[in-house]
C-alpha cells in the first residue's frame, strides 16, 4: 500500500523516476495515464538509447511460466506493444514463439508448460517435429522430438516502444531529462523528499528507481536494501545469411517464431539477413554495479554502450557448436559480432517492487525484464495511485525476502544460480543447492538423526519425511510417474497413517510469529483484520487481513494471551509490512518474534495421552477447548500452547523460546515413546492438510480472490464494526468462481498444481493444490473454477493426459470435525 495514497480531486504529487529504460518509460506512461502528470524521468545516459539493458534487449517475449503473475506481466506487455507504433514501424512483431524438446525430459517439460499456458489463459500447442520444420526450415527435424508453438508470442522493440511511451507521457506533462546521474536520494523523518544529481535537485513526494541493473547503486543513496545481481549474458549475430536473403522485411526484422533450444540453454532470432543466438550456457558471469562504466566511459573504452561488455569467445565456443548441431546451414556462416550484455537477477528470479518501509515514498521496479515490463509499470502505477494492484503480485513484492537472503554473499549466490537454471527442467518442490543449511530450528540435529529428508522455504531447512519411518506401514499406494514421485517418499504415507491413528511431531519453527502489544492492540487488530478478536483472553481467532477490495493480503491465527497482548500466525514478512504501515504512532508495538521462538506440533488421537502427563495444566476438551490457548510448563519447559489443529486431528502447537526448543522436543519424545511417537515433515502435512480443506494462503488464495470465493466466509464478521476491506465485501455480488475440492476418480493418478481443469471439454480454471490424500486413497486437488455441483465430473490436464476427477463435498474428511473436538 502506498504511504500517501492520491485521492480523487486533489493535486497530482511529484514524482521522479529514475531509469528511462523500458521501465520507466512504461512506468511513466502508466502513471500519466492515471492522472499522475507531475512526472519527471531521470536518466544519466542519452536519450532515447541511455545504455541500459533495454538499448541491447533481443527483444523476446514469452508469456507462458510456472508464475501466473508473470504471465500476466508478460500478457499485458504484448497487448500493449501491439497497439504501439513509432514513425510507422511497430513496437511489436507477433512472430509467435517455438520451443524445442531434443530430449524426452524436455518433450515432457513442454507438455507442462502446454497445462500452464491453458491454466493462464495464452494460446499454445504442442506440435510434432515435421511442424517445427514448417515453423523454422533451418532446424535439423531429426535432431527434434517436438515443440510448443505459442502463436501470440513475439519481439518487443524495447528502444521503440520506450520512445512511444515516452511521447505519450509527455504529452500528458511528464518531463524526460537526459544526462542527469542521480548522485543522492535526501530524506527527512523517514520520507523520501528529493533527489539529487549533478544538474540540479528535484523535489519529489514520490521516487522510483527503475534503475536496472543500477539498482543497488540508487538503492545504497537513500538506504534502501535492492536484492538483485547484475550478470553478463552472451549475445551475438551471424554474417548475412543467403538462406534469408530476401527472406524478411527490414522493417520487422523476423517472420519465423523466437526459437528457444533449452535442451543447449540457448535461443535464436532472426536479424533480417542474420540470426541472432543468445546463450545461458556460460558459467555465471557476475558484474559489480558499482563499477559499471557511465555511458561516456563506456563508450571511451570502445564500448557501445554501459551494458554492453566484451565477448568471451572462450565461453562461446561451446555453444556455437550446438548451435550448428541444431541448425546445419550456421555450418556455413560465421560470427559477424557479439557482446555479454548485463541484466538483473534476484535470489528467486522474480521482480523485485514495491514502497520501502525504510524510506516511506521510495520504490522499486527493479529486476524486470522487456518480456515483463509493461505489466510491471501497470501494477506499481495501479499501486502508487490506487494504493493497491489489480492483480496478486506477493511473489514480487520486495518485502518477501527474509533478513538472510539479504546478504550479499546470498544474492549473489542464488542469483548465479537464476542465471545457471534459468532454461532448466525444474521441478516445483526442487530446492537450491547453495548456500544450505541456512536457517534451522532448535531440532535440527534430532532431525538429522532421524534421517530427515529436508526441502528449503524462506531459507528455513524443512523436513519432508523421515528415513527412520521407512518400515511403518503405508498402505496401498499406487505406482507414480518420474515426475510426481521427485522428492517425494512412501514414507509420507507412513507419516499420515501414524498421525491419523497415532500421535506425531512436526516442526512449525519455519511459521511467522508476531507479537503485537499495547493499550491499542486490540483496536488495532479489529480495524485491520475480519473476525472478532474481541475475546476473552485464552481465546484464538482465525482471520483474514483484506485489502480495500476485499482481497485477501494473509490469513492469521491470533491468540489473545492477556489483554493488551496477542500472538500472531502469519505467513510473510509482508504480513509484518503491511501491520507496520498502518499500525497508528502510538499505542501500538509491532515485533517479529519468528527466530527467538519454535514450535511443535503435537497431532494424532493419542496427543492428550502424551501431553497431559507433562503438565498440571487441564488437557482434556472441557478443560482446553479448541482454539484456546493457555501458558503452562511441559516438564521443564515454558510453553505457550495452542489448541489447534492443521491436519484435522487432536493435538496442539507447542511454542516456546529458541533456546528450550531442544528440551521441548526431547520431553515429548521420550514422552511420546510409550504411545508410538513418531516424527512427520512437510509432505504428509500438505496431505493431511488438504483431506480437510485447509486452505494455504499464496497458493490456494490470494489477495485476488475475496473470502467467499474462497470458502473462508466463517472468518468474516459482518455484524461488528468498521475492517479494512469490510465496504467492498459488502457490494460482492454472488462468487463467479470457487475454490472447489476435487477428488480425482482413478485411485492411481496424481497431479501436483497448477495443471488446467476442463469442464465440458474447455479449459475453465486450474488447480491451486494438490497431494495424494492417503486416508482417502485418492488425490485431492484444489481448483479455481466456475461454481459447480457436487458430483460434476471434470478432466484435470497432467502432461498433456485428461485425468478424470468429480467436484466433492468439503471436508472431504471428518466433516463433523469429531476427531478434533475430543
Amino acid at each position: 500500500m502506498s504511504s500517501t495514497p492520491e485521492k480523487p480531486g486533489t493535486s497530482s504529487p511529484r514524482v521522479v523516476v529514475i531509469g528511462a529504460g523500458i521501465v520507466g518509460c512504461s512506468l511513466a506512461d502508466e502513471l500519466t495515464a492515471r492522472g499522475w502528470t507531475d512526472v519527471t524521468v531521470l536518466e544519466q545516459g542519452p536519450l532515447p538509447a541511455p545504455g541500459g539493458s533495454t538499448s541491447h534487449a533481443p527483444g523476446l517475449v514469452f508469456q507462458t511460466g510456472p508464475s501466473k503473475t508473470l504471465t500476466a506481466f508478460a500478457q499485458y506487455t504484448v497487448e500493449k506493444f501491439n497497439s504501439l507504433e513509432v514513425d510507422g514501424l511497430p513496437c511489436f512483431n507477433p512472430v509467435g514463439g517455438l520451443e524445442l524438446a531434443t530430449t524426452p525430459e524436455r518433450w515432457a517439460d513442454l507438455h507442462r508448460k502446454a497445462g500452464y499456458a491453458a491454466s493462464w489463459g495464452v494460446r499454445g500447442e504442442l506440435v510434432d517435429a515435421a511442424r517445427c520444420k514448417e515453423l523454422w526450415p533451418l532446424v535439423d527435424e531429426s535432431a527434434v522430438l517436438g515443440g510448443f508453438h505459442t502463436p501470440d508470442d513475439g519481439l518487443a522493440r524495447a528502444l521503440l516502444a520506450s520512445r512511444a511511451q515516452m511521447a505519450r507521457a509527455q504529452a500528458r506533462g511528464a518531463t524526460f531529462l537526459d544526462r542527469h546521474t542521480v548522485t543522492g536520494i535526501e530524506q527527512e523523518d523517514g520520507k523520501v523528499t528529493a533527489v539529487v544529481t549533478d544538474r540540479g535537485t528535484f523535489p519529489a513526494d514520490h521516487v522510483v528507481s527503475a534503475a536496472g541493473f543500477w539498482g543497488p547503486v540508487i538503492g545504497r543513496m537513500a538506504g534502501v536494501d535492492v536484492p538483485l545481481l547484475p550478470l553478463a549474458h552472451q549475445y551475438a549475430k551471424t554474417k548475412p545469411m543467403a538462406e534469408l536473403e530476401g527472406v524478411n522485411d527490414p522493417r520487422t526484422e523476423a517472420s519465423k517464431p523466437i526459437l528457444r533450444f533449452q535442451d543447449r540453454d540457448l535461443y535464436f532470432r532472426e536479424h533480417t539477413d542474420r540470426i541472432g543466438i543468445g546463450s545461458y550456457a556460460h558459467k555465471p558471469l557476475p558484474v559489480d554495479p558499482f563499477a559499471v562504466l557511465d555511458y561516456d566511459a563506456a563508450r571511451a573504452n570502445e564500448l557501445d554502450m554501459p551494458s554492453s561488455l566484451p565477448f568471451t569467445e572462450e565461453d562461446w565456443e561451446p555453444s556455437w557448436e550446438d548451435c550448428r548441431w541444431l541448425i546445419p546451414a550456421l555450418k556455413d556462416t560465421e560470427i559477424e559480432a557479439g557482446f555479454n550484455g548485463v541484466f538483473s537477477f534476484t535470489p528467486d528470479g522474480m521482480p523485485v517492487l514495491g514502497e520501502s518501509r525504510a524510506l516511506r515514498g521510495f520504490w522499486l521496479a527493479e529486476a524486470v525484464w522487456v518480456t515483463h515490463s509493461a505489466g510491471v509499470a501497470k501494477a506499481v502505477a495501479e499501486w502508487m495511485v490506487d494504493g493497491q494492484p489489480s492483480i496478486d503480485i506477493h511473489e514480487c513484492d520486495l518485502t518477501r525476502f527474509e533478513d538472510a537472503q539479504r546478504s550479499p554473499a546470498y544474492v549473489r549466490e542464488r542469483g548465479s544460480q537464476q542465471f545457471a537454471e534459468v532454461y532448466d527442467v525444474l521441478h516445483p518442490l526442487q530446492p537450491a543447492e547453495q548456500p544450505r543449511p541456512l536457517r534451522v530450528s532448535p531440532f535440527y540435529a534430532r532431525q538429522q538423526e532421524l534421517g530427515a529428508y529436508f526441502l528449503e522455504g524462506g531459507g528455513w531447512e524443512r523436513p519432508h519425511w523421515y528415513e527412520a519411518n521407512a518400515d511403518l506401514p503405508t498402505g496401498d499406494l499406487p505406482e507414480r510417474d518420474a515426475w510426481s514421485a521427485a522428492y517425494w517418499s512412501p514414507i509420507a504415507a507412513a507419516e499420515a497413517k501414524a498421525t491419523r491413528e497415532k500421535v506425531a511431531l512436526y516442526d512449525m519453527t519455519p511459521l511467522r510469529r508476531l507479537e503485537v502489544t499495547g493499550p491499542g492492540a486490540l483496536d488495532f487488530l479489529q480495524r485491520m483484520t475480519s473476525n472478532n478478536l474481541a475475546k476473552k483472553p485464552g481465546a484464538v481467532t482465525y482471520t483474514l487481513l483484506l485489502n480495500e477490495r476485499g482481497g485477501i493480503r494473509s490469513d492469521l491465527t491470533v491468540a489473545r494471551l492477556a489483554p493488551d497482548l496477542f500472538q500472531i500466525g502469519a505467513n510473510s514478512p509482508a504480513d509484518l509490512d503491511w501491520l507496520t504501515r498502518h499500525a497508528p504512532a502510538e499505542g501500538v508495538q509491532i515485533r517479529d518474534i519468528t527466530s527467538g521462538t519454535c514450535c511443535i506440533g503435537v497431532w494424532g488421537p493419542l496427543a492428550r495421552d502424551l501431553v497431559q502427563p507433562l503438565t498440571r495444566d487441564d488437557f482434556s476438551h472441557e478443560g482446553f477447548g479448541y482454539f484456546r490457548a493457555k501458558q503452562t510448563y511441559l516438564g521443564h519447559v515454558p510453553v505457550t500452547a495452542m489448541r489447534l489443529s492443521y491436519v484435522g486431528e487432536l493435538g496442539w502447537e507447542l511454542y516456546t523460546t529458541a533456546d528450550m526448543g531442544l528440551r521441548l522436543w526431547d520431553t515429548l519424545w521420550e514422552a511420546g515413546r510409550e504411545h508410538g511417537v513418531i516424527a512427520a515433515g512437510r509432505s504428509a502435512f500438505n496431505s493431511l492438510r488438504l483431506e480437510k480443506g485447509y486452505r494455504s494462503w499464496g497458493h490456494d488464495m490470494t489477495e485476488e480472490h475475496d473470502p467467499y470465493e474462497s470458502g473462508v466466509g466463517f472468518a468474516v464478521r459482518m455484524d461488528r464494526g468498521d475492517f479494512l476491506g469490510k465496504a467492498a465485501l459488502e457490494a460482492k455480488g454472488d462468487p463467479a468462481r470457487k475454490l472447489t475440492p476435487l477428488l480425482l476418480d482413478d485411485p492411481a493418478s496424481v497431479v501436483l498444481g497448477k495443471e488446467p481443469v476442463h469442464v465440458d471439454g474447455a479449459p475453465a480454471g486450474y488447480v491451486t493444490s494438490a497431494s495424494y490424500g492417503y486416508t482417502l486413497g485418492r488425490c485431492v486437488a484444489y481448483a479455481w473454477l466456475p461454481p459447480l455441483a457436487a458430483g460434476t465430473g471434470v478432466h484435470i490436464e497432467y502432461f498433456g493426459e485428461k485425468v478424470p476427477a468429480t467436484v466433492a463435498e468439503e471436508p472431504l474428511f471428518d466433516p463433523k470435525m469429531t476427531r478434533i473436538r475430543r
